[in-house]
């Protein structure tokens, strides 16, 4: 046996001894881990401007931003989701379709809303964490002010959508 067989031999024992700790280590998320979705999605239709349902974002904001009354839902498995519409000063305006989920602070994108009034599904299914400061503002507003309280959805979607319509927030 030559030197570099007997090398090969020793790293294959050494991998053999080392695999089931690995494959524990690299285990996959648990379901309480992972964010839950497990509720189908059913795209509303687009949004009506006599739906929108406008909402404070800071005073910085240079946005106005406002949620489709009639999209608001909230699933058994606890995501609120919400047709969001976002209107530039010049009148420029995004729609999506999103999900935030309470439990873990964390927000979704479904679909982007086209000129059309068509969807087109987001390519990127991952949640990601709400935070308090920047661009996306409107996550944590939504968060803090109207959809959930301490980790909990505060209520079912007419009271959500009740709440927002007399502007009363949580905080």
């Amino acid at each position: 046996m030559t030197c570099a067989h007997r090398y090969c031999n020793a790293l294959s024992l050494v991998f053999a001894l080392h695999l089931p700790f690995a494959v524990c280590a690299q285990e996959s998320p648990t379901a309480s881990d992972k964010p839950e979705d497990a509720t189908p999605l059913v795209l509303p239709a687009a949004p009506a401007k006599e739906n929108l349902l406008p909402f404070y974002v800071s005073p910085q904001a240079t946005m106005n931003f406002a949620i489709d009354a009639t999209s608001v839902s909230v699933t058994p498995d606890g995501i609120v989701r919400f047709t969001l519409v976002i209107t530039s000063t010049e009148g420029a305006r995004n729609v999506s379709h999103e999900g935030i989920r309470c439990k873990t602070a964390e927000r979704k994108l479904y679909a982007t809303g086209g000129a059309d009034g068509n969807w087109s599904a987001s390519r990127n299914d991952a949640w990601s964490q709400i935070r308090d400061v920047g661009a996306n503002r409107q996550y944590a507003a939504l968060f803090n002010d109207y959809f959930c309280d301490f980790g909990s959805v505060a209520g079912n979607a007419t009271t959500i959508v009740k709440r927002m319509r007399q502007k009363k927030t949580l905080r």
